[in-house]
């Protein structure tokens, strides 16, 4: 089953590049070069920007509940998740890049925020010259 999981080209991502595209922002993808391979690079404004699926990444939200079998693995496997996250942010910290995390929580389920406001947000942040932000659902 596992297998069938995409980790990149996701749905949730392919919504961010839609909003970011038709606000007139270019971007690389998946950048090798870059540490943890971010999901969008734009080098004009050395911003990076990374869709991070909740139950993936174990963001404390509606979309994230740990399985009851098998809790031990899922543990492990969701820490492990978040440890590399955390390294690849510290890397790309140390290299000057900026980061934006755009949780699926943001662009589904009951506290997904409308397009335009995700837009504006993308937006603003990009054109402010904050080090690093997150996007998550409502409240």
């Amino acid at each position: 089953m596992m297998a069938g999981i995409r980790g990149k080209n996701t749905r949730p991502e392919i919504v961010v590049r839609q909003l970011l595209h038709r606000a007139g922002f270019r971007f690389r993808l998946h950048v090798r070069d870059l540490p943890g391979r971010p999901d969008m690079v734009l080098p004009r404004w050395r911003a990076v920007i990374q869709v991070h699926g909740c139950f993936w990444h174990g963001h404390d939200c509606h979309l994230f509940r740990l399985p009851r079998t098998r809790r031990e693995f899922w543990e492990a496997k969701i820490a492990g998740n978040r440890a590399r996250d955390a390294a690849s942010q510290a890397a790309l910290s140390d290299l000057c890049w900026r980061q934006l995390q755009v949780w699926e929580c943001a662009l589904k389920g009951r506290t997904q925020l409308p397009s335009e406001v995700l837009a504006t947000s993308m937006t603003n942040w990009l054109n402010g010259n904050a080090s690093s932000g997150e996007i998550r659902g409502t409240v």
